[in-house]
């Protein structure tokens, strides 16, 4: 699926992870370290490249250090 035809939530699924990490002060190198993974992996599901499943989510959520209740609700809006 190209990014095009992604359904929205998922552009906004990304855009708040990313700037939860930048808020966190938290590097794409950083997070991909704490979660076992690479900087293009994170890079990836931040520009859309890649989708992620819930759990990822929380991991991804916990490694940086914020609520996943909280960028829930965000990306809900």
């Amino acid at each position: 699926m190209g990014k095009a035809d992604a359904d929205p939530r998922y552009e906004r699924l990304s855009k708040v992870l990313k700037e939860a990490r930048q808020a966190k002060k938290v590097t794409q190198v950083q997070l991909g370290a704490a979660l076992g993974k690479d900087q293009v992996w994170v890079s990836k599901f931040e520009v859309g490249r890649r989708q992620i499943d819930v759990i990822e989510f929380l991991d991804i959520a916990r490694a940086i250090g914020v609520d996943p209740c909280r960028l829930l609700r965000r990306i809900g809006d």
